[in-house]
């Protein structure tokens, strides 16, 4: 009996992937170990985040890094970081901004339910672009003069959502916001891997980015990565930290924090409440040494095995399967199931209900539903999960 059965509930088969949702990824024995390890001893946080520090920065060419509570929380204290800097009054009156710029320009076609991660800081969008592809009326996309005219004595910065495909480029964003000496944070949350990513979207020229921690690097699911310049860093840490402590008795690490650019310490920050424990933080620095030494990629041939026994265990039922490889060799397959719903009797959503209805319920990838197909991300699969899934399939797809 599992834990959570012994608490009335019933685990399910997860071919969502790292959703957090249903509680991310699988963290490796080694990061499991390190966790408990971690919670056996005492360590001051702050001296432990400058570890972090160096760590981070070696895995992503970054001047800084802090291990974050969530690549939510990331985006939440980078933003509060770029308001403030080192300045402790405006730290002290946060989210209100009052006196101070505190506007990011943004492209209206990247706006989505995360930035409000960004706008609890404090911070007001002003949004810049159209997606006139999308809306059937044009071929352009928001483009790098529109953030130029947007800028004004309220801007405090720039926010932008990476994608491979994201528009205007990064590196054009970055070079009209710096031209203006304006900061530029990146919502990379999702966005590793490929590992190189972890290095490229700094090398763009990108101030701060975040990143989950529970997603591909496969750490707690409650932690994330916050990196880019050292002054920056340091005054988002400043706003997560316990600060109760004498500022003559503090001693900082001075990789993360400049402690000779404060007259003293601030209060409590915005981020007091999105405090990472020791044992998240040591978790994390592990699963990214295995992510960043490529110890995952070794898996990948397995688990397309277990993709190809469920496309096998589905001939003769009324979809069509194609299992998607990814080119970078790091990167999980991913297998489509497209439902013939008229020969079915019943849609794609039906059958993903009925699959998270039985026993024991089955959690397929829901973003293809209005395309009629369930979507198996093999993540949390194993050998025995696999034969579960296949039974469950074939129970809700037999006409």
């Amino acid at each position: 009996m599992s834990v959570y059965e012994k608490w009335g509930l019933a685990p399910i088969i997860n071919v969502s992937g790292a959703v957090t949702r249903l509680g991310g990824a699988p963290m490796p024995e080694e990061v499991l170990v390190a966790f408990c390890e971690a919670a056996r001893e005492s360590i001051p946080l702050d001296q432990l985040q400058g570890l972090a520090c160096r760590v981070i920065a070696e895995a992503t060419g970054a001047e800084a890094g802090l291990v974050t509570a969530g690549a939510a929380s990331a985006l939440t204290l980078g933003a509060a970081a770029i308001l403030t800097g080192y300045d402790l009054g405006r730290m002290e009156q946060l989210p209100h901004c009052h006196g101070f710029p505190n506007e990011f320009v943004m492209a209206r076609e990247q706006r989505n339910g995360y930035d409000h991660a960004v706008r609890a800081a404090g911070v007001k969008l002003v949004e810049v672009g159209f997606h006139e592809m999308v809306a059937g009326a044009g071929v352009r996309r928001a483009e790098a003069w529109e953030y130029v005219a947007a800028f004004g004595p309220a801007t405090a910065g720039v926010f932008y959502v990476y994608d491979a495909h994201a528009r205007p480029p990064l590196a054009e964003v970055v070079a009209a916001a710096h031209a203006r000496g304006l900061p530029v944070l990146v919502d990379a949350a999702g966005e590793v891997p490929p590992r190189t990513n972890l290095r490229a979207i700094l090398a763009a020229g990108a101030d701060l980015v975040a990143f989950s921690g529970g997603k591909g690097i496969r750490g707690p699911q409650a932690t994330g990565i916050l990196c880019g310049r050292r002054d920056l860093v340091g005054a988002a840490a400043l706003q997560m930290l316990d600060m109760d402590d004498h500022f003559e008795l503090w001693e900082p690490p001075e990789n993360l924090i400049d402690r000779s650019r404060l007259a003293g310490l601030p209060r409590h920050g915005i981020g007091r409440g999105m405090k990472v424990s020791k044992e998240q933080i040591v978790a994390l620095l592990t699963a990214i040494k295995l992510f960043t030494a490529g110890a995952y990629d070794r898996q990948l041939a397995e688990l397309r095995e277990h993709l190809a026994q469920v496309e096998t265990a589905l001939e003769g039922l009324p979809v069509c399967c194609r299992t998607l490889v990814p080119a970078d060799g790091q990167s999980l397959p991913i297998l489509e199931i497209a439902i013939d719903e008229r020969s079915l009797g019943r849609s794609a959503l039906e059958v993903c209900r009925r699959l998270r209805r039985g026993k024991p319920p089955v959690y397929v990838g829901h973003a293809l539903l209005d395309e009629g197909k369930l979507v198996v991300n093999p993540l949390h699969l194993n050998a025995a999960r696999t034969a579960v899934l296949i039974q469950r399939l074939r129970e809700e797809l037999t006409a």
